[in-house]
């Protein structure tokens, strides 16, 4: 296929998967579509090995990473300077409450929840020292999250010719990044698994391409946001999109970093069983509904903490779940939780990411070309 974010990223087919999973991005970007590395989970230690590992295996296909530098912080967390500093402004409220959850469902929890490592967390000061790895590396795009992408990104990104992509959940929002003079923007509906914002995409797609030709960008638009099928993708595409940028289909892939209790959920899931909550990242993200939501968005919480604070929380309580779930407590697999959009209800089996990439392409050919013979007058 040829536009201008094939151009810009040298991916063959226009199919964006974000993943936390090095195996995922490999598969991907080796099949024709253009696998990138979710970044925020690792220190910079651990990002250099996962990086390291993709150039080792990706038989020089383009990849990109996705890192998180928040734009804003919350006034009650802007002066603290490391996780020692957070931990200690978590109270015994939230520890405790976190634990009562565990515990209902025969989960062993210790007497406070343990915090996460140093240098580890959703902080601007994390975010860029991920990006400067990043940036050590020949990969074909860097995207951002959280705000506007900051301009030690932009300058970077444009001194060494790689292309910086912005996630963006609203028009507005959109054209404050091709102000900024990011290359790509990702448009993101309501429906995506993780952060997101209000608007389905069915919407956000062609107001956020009319915004910005309206104003005079020729900025590229992937959309994102319940993309699940090959048809899905070229109808956002005859929106205005030029491509897909996808997270959720990669979680019912066998290399995807999911357990397989939640892969089983994901399968029985429907679209209706995801829930937008603060309850884990401190910031509105989509999940997989469990108790756990519901204890914390309900009225005998303490109230959500703000990011990182509730991630502290919440990321230590989910890997109990996870080991409890994998030992055998069956109760414990009713909590078994992640990051998942609406498109989770069109999940229908486990395949590898290859197969899942050339179902896109498939289906992808197929809605274009039924498109093709309704234009068709039979002359």
């Amino acid at each position: 296929m040829n536009n201008a974010v094939c151009r810009l990223t040298g991916c063959e087919f226009p199919l964006f998967a974000f993943s936390h999973c090095r195996d995922v991005v490999a598969a991907v970007s080796k099949a024709g579509g253009f696998g990138v590395l979710g970044a925020t989970r690792f220190s910079p230690e651990q990002l250099e090995e996962e990086l390291a590992w993709i150039d080792a295996h990706v038989d020089g296909a383009p990849y990109g990473v996705d890192v998180l530098v928040p734009e804003t912080i919350d006034p009650r967390v802007a002066g603290m300077t490391s996780n020692a500093e957070r931990a200690g402004a978590i109270g015994a409220a939230h520890r405790d409450f976190a634990n009562a959850i565990l515990g209902d469902y025969g989960i062993k929890t210790d007497a406070a929840v343990p915090v996460l490592r140093e240098r580890m967390g959703i902080t601007p000061e994390n975010g860029l020292a991920l990006m400067e790895v990043a940036f050590r590396h020949p990969i074909r795009l860097i995207a951002n999250a959280l705000g506007i992408a900051p301009p030690e990104m932009l300058a970077e990104g444009k001194r060494r010719g790689v292309p910086v992509a912005a996630l963006v959940g609203a028009k507005e929002h959109a054209l404050r990044q091709a102000a900024a003079g990011v290359d790509i923007i990702v448009a993101q509906g309501g429906e995506a698994g993780g952060h997101c914002g209000e608007v389905s995409t069915l919407v956000l797609i062609p107001e956020v391409v009319r915004a910005l030709a309206g104003a005079g960008y020729a900025t590229p638009v992937l959309a994102a946001g319940g993309i699940m099928t090959g048809g899905q993708m070229a109808a956002m595409m005859a929106a205005g999109a030029q491509g897909a940028w996808t997270g959720s289909v990669w979680l019912a892939t066998p290399e995807a970093e999911t357990s397989e209790a939640f892969r089983e959920r994901m399968v029985a899931a429907r679209s209706r069983d995801t829930v937008r909550s603060k309850s884990r990242t401190g910031k509105p993200a989509r999940q997989l509904r469990t108790a756990w939501h519901e204890a914390w968005d309900g009225a005998d919480s303490p109230g959500t903490l703000p990011m990182p604070l509730m991630g502290m929380v919440s990321e230590p309580a989910f890997a109990r779940i996870e080991r409890a779930a994998a030992a055998g407590n069956e109760q414990a697999r009713d909590l078994v939780s992640y990051f998942v959009g609406q498109g989770v209800g069109l999940i229908e089996d486990v395949r590898p990411a290859k197969a899942v990439v050339q179902a896109f392409r498939e289906e992808f050919a197929e809605a274009v070309g039924s498109l093709m013979e309704m234009l068709d007058d039979g002359s």
